[in-house]
């Protein structure tokens, strides 16, 4: 044998179309999934919670390195989907939650702020583990430690009045014998509302709303609010205790890290259910005004992570905190960064494409 051929490299072995195929397809889930899970994913705006700031049919782009990605708590998921997988499939789980990992948060670029546009996952969604809860998005007006309180639909924190969104909206009648045209309602920056006898209920900015009483077959356009002794029975966190509604709301404390709370019946119905569900205890039960705490009742408690309050800015056509509690820390998904794409869903494909939304900032 020739002693050079002891030394010839072995050609490599071509690969063919199929594998080739196949490790692209690889490639792209791999890195797909490392994006999607450290550094930004895509999210559509379904419901008119965020109205006028984010309207239904907005495509966002959501940064997870803000507040810093959390690791995986349920490995065992098909790559590049939710709670349930789509399309043919739509509707079966996506998941197995035979391991459940401990999760972390890794460093960020900053903390939650008052303000801030926030994904995060729906907390009272018990069926599913947290990372894989349904995705909300919401405005957070208090982080935790703040005091909160809502005084005729204006927001205060602290004993100060809270930054009001620009594009926030609320609840209008207008009252009118005629039938409104779609485009004036357009015109006027109303997307939601709803025809009744006498008139017209409007989800609108305040200026907006101003606008129809220049209407010469408007009679008159007012505010629907509820009163400050009206009892909203739905109300966090506990009417019976508590006899508040969405416009006239707390004053109530924002839990946060090393907050200790005397848990007497006040303490008890204010905190106990959140301590219950979200503190990662293992035997914890609320009972007749008690919190057990391991068999035993809890005389206080100091939270393990921050908390925040997180409201819609269609102030009056919004599931938010008011109703089902505080957004603890280990829900947060991340910041609400650009619109990329915004698509009217009543329009026909020709004018679909809300171009002015296109590439802009969310405030």
């Amino acid at each position: 044998m020739n002693i050079k051929d002891l030394f010839k490299k072995k050609e490599k072995k071509k690969k063919g179309p199929v594998r080739e195929w196949v490790d692209a397809i690889v490639f792209a889930v791999v890195a797909a999934t490392l994006i999607r899970w450290a550094f930004m994913e895509a999210y559509t705006i379904p419901t008119p919670s965020m109205e006028n700031s984010l309207l239904v049919g907005d495509f966002l782009f959501v940064s997870k390195i803000n507040y810093g990605p959390r690791t995986p708590k349920t490995p065992l998921q098909v790559p590049l989907t939710h709670a349930k997988l789509w399309g043919p499939l739509s509707g079966i789980s996506s998941y197995s939650d035979a391991i459940q990992l401990p999760q972390f948060r890794l460093p960020g670029f900053g903390d939650v702020e008052r303000n801030d546009v926030v994904v995060f996952n729906y907390p009272p969604e018990f069926e599913h583990p947290v990372d894989l809860k349904t995705h909300y998005i919401k405005r957070c007006v208090a982080i935790g430690g703040d005091t909160l309180q809502i005084k005729d639909t204006q927001v205060y924190i602290n004993g100060e009045k809270g930054e009001n969104p620009q594009e926030m909206q609320f609840l209008y009648f207008i009252t009118t014998e005629k039938t409104i045209n779609e485009r004036v309602f357009k015109q006027n920056g109303v997307w939601d509302r709803t025809p009744v006898n006498g008139g017209y209920y409007i989800q609108a900015k305040p200026s907006d709303a101003k606008k129809f009483e220049t209407l010469p077959f408007v009679t008159k356009v007012q505010p629907v609010k509820r009163g400050s002794d009206d009892v909203e029975p739905r109300i966090f966190p506990d009417a019976s205790r508590f006899p508040w509604n969405a416009d006239f709301f707390g004053p109530l404390v924002i839990p946060e890290e090393g907050m200790t709370v005397q848990l007497d019946a006040d303490g008890v119905a204010t905190y106990g259910s959140t301590i219950r569900d979200y503190e990662g205890l293992d035997d914890v039960k609320v009972q007749e005004n008690k919190l057990i705490i391991d068999g035993q009742v809890a005389k206080e408690y100091t939270f393990q992570q921050n908390y925040y309050f997180m409201m819609g800015d269609n102030r009056h056509n919004s599931e938010d905190s008011r109703f089902w509690g505080f957004v603890p820390e280990d829900h947060v998904v991340g910041e609400a960064s650009f619109i990329w794409m915004s698509i009217d869903p009543n329009e026909d494909l020709l004018g679909m494409i809300r171009w002015s939304r296109l590439f802009s900032g969310i405030n």
